[in-house]
């Protein structure tokens, strides 16, 4: 049954990145951490978000602007790898407190609370319209690849950073994307390379089927939207589901989940 939700669950997901103006992580991210521990469930949101971006890789990704790329991209993955040995460290440490709540003794963790201000963040920043003008001039391409890299290791969110500073790197539309595409790509291998020391730790091997048929729904829900549905911006639908992340966010910061 847990492997026919969470499938359900990720299908459906998947879709709805295409009417909300969300990103796949930002939405996936917390569905994943219902069912699994936080590191494990920000790793599996990477796998399914690695695939997605190796299929867009051989589509435009020769169209990448290389120097750009070794501006933004180098100390992006360089940053990836230093957000994501983060994100292995403190899923190690004692929890910050416990409380009480009907009869119940709840723990309120580091990983969890500081991955639940992220989220809570880069909803805040995707939902409204001021963050989605904020732009970067040209010389601050490094400095953008650390930040979207980082945070991209830490939390899986990256792209509305990413979009931040390249968008006034003189691209065309074309490049824009490929660029984005293979920096993501890059920035999502390395993330994972560092998660992977955790996976036999974290249970991954317990739930491979699991894994496997949410990653492979997740897949198809993002291929389905991609075919058939005109990628738009519905602001009630964007309003609901920035509400639904940033509750299920306290829920887990709170440590209710």
């Amino acid at each position: 049954m847990e492997i026919l939700i969470l499938s359900v669950a990720a299908f459906l997901v998947s879709i709805l990145t295409f009417f909300s103006g969300f990103g796949l992580g930002t939405i996936l991210t917390p569905v994943f951490m219902i069912f699994f521990p936080v590191d494990l469930a920000i790793a599996l949101t990477g796998i399914v978000h690695f695939f997605n971006n190796v299929f867009k890789l051989v589509l435009v990704g020769g169209k990448a602007d290389r120097q750009v790329l070794i501006q933004f991209g180098i100390p992006a993955v360089i940053a990836a790898f230093a957000g994501a040995y983060l994100l292995l460290r403190i899923t190690d440490t004692h929890p910050l407190f416990s409380y009480n709540l009907v009869g119940r003794n709840f723990e309120v963790y580091p990983v969890k609370l500081i991955i639940s201000i992220l989220l809570i963040t880069f909803a805040i920043i995707d939902l409204l319209p001021y963050f989605g003008r904020l732009q970067f001039g040209k010389d601050k391409l490094a400095l953008g690849g650390v930040l979207s890299g980082f945070f991209g290791g830490l939390s899986g969110n990256q792209g509305a950073l990413r979009s931040a500073f390249l968008i006034n790197a003189g691209l065309s539309k074309e490049a824009f994307v490929a660029t984005a595409v293979v920096v993501s790509t890059f920035v999502d291998f390395t993330r994972l390379s560092v998660y992977a020391t955790r996976f036999t730790k974290a249970g991954l091997q317990e739930n491979i089927t699991l894994v496997v048929a949410a990653t492979l729904s997740a897949i198809a829900g993002a291929y389905l939207g991609n075919r058939l549905l005109k990628k738009v911006t519905l602001k009630f639908i964007q309003t609901l589901v920035a509400s639904m992340l940033i509750l299920i966010s306290l829920a887990l910061g709170a440590g209710l989940i």
